[in-house]
Parts: C-alpha cells; structure tokens; sequence
C-alpha cells in the first residue's frame, strides 16, 4: 500500500498526462500515451483536439501531422475518440460479441438493429460501391424509427451508423469540417490481431492508468471511455481523501519540474470533476450550456495549470472573423506572483501564435 500526499498525488497525475516542464516533441508518441484525444468540435477558442495536443507539444504541434497520421491509418477515429490505429486490436473482440452481455438499451439496440436489418445492408452496400459516405448521403430505408429520449428521434441513418461502428462493420475514414465520412472499417483500420476480450479489457485498464497515473480502481461508468483502471498499477491512498487508489508504479519518486498550461475543458486532467475536486481542490465547471448570467467564468473558460496546482481560469474566445483572440478575464482562484503571471501569459501569447491570432485583453472590471 503507497501512501500519498496531495502533492504526490497531483504531480503524478499532472507528469503522467505530459504537463510537466518536459514537452513531448513527438506527435504519435504522444497520442499513443495519452490513449485517447475527445473529438469535440466546439471551438470558442480551438476544437478540443488542437487544445490537447498543442498544450502538450507547444510550438511543435502541427495539424497537418496530425492529418497526414489519419490518412495513413496510424491514427483513428473510434467512438468518437482518436486513439492510435493499432489500439483497435484491444477492441475487436468487443466488436464481434456485440451487443454483449447487459443492459436493457443494448437490448433494444439490437432489436431494433434486426429490424431494420435491409437498412444496415443497404447502407454496407453503398459504402461498398461508393467508398467514404456522409450520413445525408445515405438512404433511409429503416422501418422501424430510431426512438431514444427525445434528442435523436427519428435520426434513424445516424442511429445505424453508430450501431454499425460499434460492431466494427464501418468506420470514420475522415472528416469534412463537422461532417463524418464513414466507409467500411477494414478500409480504415490498421490489420491487427484479435486480442482476448479479458486480456484487451487489462491492457486498456493498464494503458488508462499510464496515462493518468493515479484513478479509481472502480466508479461508475461516464459515458463513452471509462475513468477507473480496474486492476491496473498498485493500491495507494492518498492523505485526506477517502478510500482507496491505483496508482502506476512506474510514476512513484519520480522528480517533477512544472509549468503553465491552459487546458481544454474536455481535457482527461479535468475532465473527472469529482477526482479534480479530491485531488486537486478544484472548482470548476464548463459553463457553455448555462445561460450567460449564471455563468462564473465564462462560456467556454481554459482551467489554468501551474506547476501541480490549478490557479484559475481563463475567459478567452477566437474571433477569426477579426484576427483576435479576445482576453475576456483572467479569474485568479489564487492570487498570482509576478512569476505566475508572466508565464500565463505567455502561454497566451503562444496559444494566440498557434492559432495565427493576435491577443486582446479586456480592460479590468475595476478599471471600467
């Protein structure tokens, strides 16, 4: 059992999520040591993509790598996450047992699946013919309607699409601007082995918990990529936070030089409020779905990084109609030193270079 301090704690989550002084400079390396980059295209300040990446890599991230990794197959989009093309290897049983054992939506899923069974060949076969398809470009032949909660009803070509992905029949072959195109996965996907489902479900475990360095052993599924590690590293506490932890070994006593960084709301540091809140003592919410008189920080605020602490957030939006990236506020959750200050904004200066923008800062609310 490893016991750890706050600090330990925070400072082997924020080395293993390559936020640390040390920058990566390599791009795929990257990737495959994160696992996972969220495709969200909201962009109040850049789609959550580049805001991963370039707060890891800095002035050496490149978008067009970026492409030329998807177009090669060595990067892929699954399940709305980009992960490296051969980690679809640990996916591919799961695949092939859908919908699996469990709940009643898989069920359904399934059962509305088989009776629109002529859609989903129809859809195989145009994609066959026709190579990478937008949705709207696909037939609706259902016969049955998609039904969920209200949001999707009646999306039924969508609803087959992702049914279809998940059990591996097609895949994301690339993007244009917001729209997916969609072909048949073994077009798409890397040739890799099948992987045991138990040994894949280990594998993934082990690989999250290298990414994070520290997560629950257990807690209850999110949607999409789960936050527990299982079995994964070894049994620590953490002083004043209930319960247990797995942490990776390979982290334990390793030195730490931090830095400034600003993060995406999306990103996997803070993206587990309740593990931000435990281990960090960080309040923080994305407010972009609240209306804008309840909101605190902003409509789309960038958690601020330093060293192994969060001090603030910031308010900023992209006007690229105007070349400027708009300064709104600068919230300190703790008063900034001279040192602090400077290197926040240079990385706004440099997060302002990244996007080809020049930075205007609001004027302070005491000073209006």
């Amino acid at each position: 059992m490893h016991r750890l301090t706050r600090r330990d704690a925070r400072r082997i989550a924020v080395r293993a999520q390559l936020l640390d002084a040390s920058r990566p400079t390599d791009l795929l390396e990257v990737i495959r040591h994160l696992c996972l980059v969220q495709v969200d295209l909201t962009a109040a300040v850049a789609p959550n993509i580049d805001l991963v990446l370039w707060s890891r890599l800095g002035a050496a991230y490149r978008p067009q790598e970026l492409d030329a990794l998807l177009d090669e197959g060595r990067i892929v989009e699954y399940a709305g996450l980009l992960r490296p093309g051969e980690d679809i290897a640990l996916f591919r049983a799961r695949m092939a047992a859908w919908p699996g054992e469990g709940t009643t939506w898989r069920t359904g899923q399934h059962r509305w699946l088989t009776a629109n069974q002529a859609c989903h060949d129809d859809i195989l076969a145009t994609l066959r013919s026709e190579g990478p398809t937008a949705a709207r470009d696909l037939r609706d032949t259902c016969v049955v309607p998609w039904r969920s909660s209200g949001w999707n009803n009646n999306r039924n070509v969508p609803g087959m699409l992702d049914l279809m992905e998940a059990r591996g029949e097609i895949a994301v072959s690339s993007r244009e601007g917001r729209e997916r195109l969609w072909d048949l996965a073994d077009r798409v996907y890397p040739t890799t082995d099948v992987v045991d489902a138990e040994q894949a479900v280990a594998e993934r475990d082990r690989r999250r918990l290298t990414s994070l360095g520290i997560a629950r052993a257990s807690m209850t599924k999110p949607p999409g990529e789960p936050w527990d590690v299982g079995a994964a590293g070894e049994e620590a506490v953490i002083e004043g936070v209930r319960g247990t932890w797995r942490v990776d070994p390979a982290q334990l006593g390793a030195p730490f030089r931090g830095r400034a960084a600003l993060l995406s709301p999306l990103d996997r540091l803070v993206v587990d409020r309740k593990r931000l809140t435990e281990i960090f003592e960080f309040d923080y919410q994305l407010e972009m779905y609240k209306p804008a008189a309840k909101r605190r920080w902003g409509y789309f605020a960038l958690p601020i990084l330093y060293g192994d602490r969060f001090v603030g957030k910031l308010d900023a939006a992209s006007d690229i109609d105007t070349g400027l990236l708009r300064v709104n506020a600068v919230h300190q959750d703790v008063k900034f030193t001279a040192a602090m200050a400077r290197a926040v904004d240079g990385e706004i200066d440099s997060l302002a270079a990244f996007l080809g923008l020049r930075v205007t800062r609001a004027a302070p609310a005491d000073a209006r």
